[in-house]
């Protein structure tokens, strides 16, 4: 009867240990907004997180980008300049463990963009990378208009984003690292300059594949 007891009780125990690990969540960033989806065929309007719009940039290798390139894809979007002087060389360190964990996964990808545009060119971005030793698309660097880029990284992606003559090297831009869903809402935010930012970064990745499985 004990031993029946015991193995009942390891039993529940192992069940709830699988339930809290296939059941954990990561939360939604933002303040719910009114949205109007399209439902087969109709608008229908209700309450939803905020939404990464739609974008287009050029990339590395001078091909548009779009949104649609992120679709059924969970993503790590993050705002850096080539010449910064100061976090960014620590935050794409940080970002190459990434890569390297997840370079082979059709499901994850990397949004890298340029808060300077001007000299960040795709041929710039393009050595860049090549110093990284970063290939395919993965991992995408872009480039476009300065005012679009600043605006989604500010109004959408929640992050600083922009000139600042005080700044080293001309210019301020969050040490974030913003985890992006499937659906393209915000589920996380990582200090990309910290190694402990960077491992809970992966780990979330993890916990948001396993909410599509």
């Amino acid at each position: 009867m004990k031993f029946r007891c015991a193995c009942i009780s390891l039993l529940l125990l192992f069940g709830l240990s699988q339930c809290s690990q296939t059941t954990e969540k990561l939360p939604y960033i933002g303040e719910p907004e009114t949205v109007t989806n399209l439902v087969d065929g109709n608008e229908v309007t209700g309450r939803g997180y905020p939404v990464i719009p739609a974008f287009s940039f050029i990339n590395q290798y001078g091909k548009t980008v779009t949104q649609q390139d992120f679709d059924g894809k969970i993503y790590v979007a993050d705002f850096f300049f080539v010449t910064c002087p100061t976090i960014c060389p620590i935050m794409k360190k940080n970002l190459l463990e990434v890569y390297k964990k997840y370079k082979d996964s059709p499901d994850v990808r990397i949004l890298s963009h340029t808060i300077d545009p001007d000299h960040d060119t795709p041929v710039v971005l393009g050595e860049y990378v090549r110093e990284l030793g970063i290939t395919g698309t993965m991992w995408q660097f872009v480039t476009g208009d300065r005012e679009k880029i600043y605006d989604i990284g500010e109004n959408h992606y929640l992050v600083t984003a922009g000139k600042d003559a005080k700044a080293p090297g001309g210019y301020i831009h969050s040490g974030a690292f913003v985890l992006i869903d499937r659906e393209k809402h915000i589920r996380g935010m990582y200090d990309g300059t910290t190694q402990e930012g960077t491992q809970k970064l992966i780990r979330d990745i993890n916990v948001l594949r396993q909410e599509y499985e």
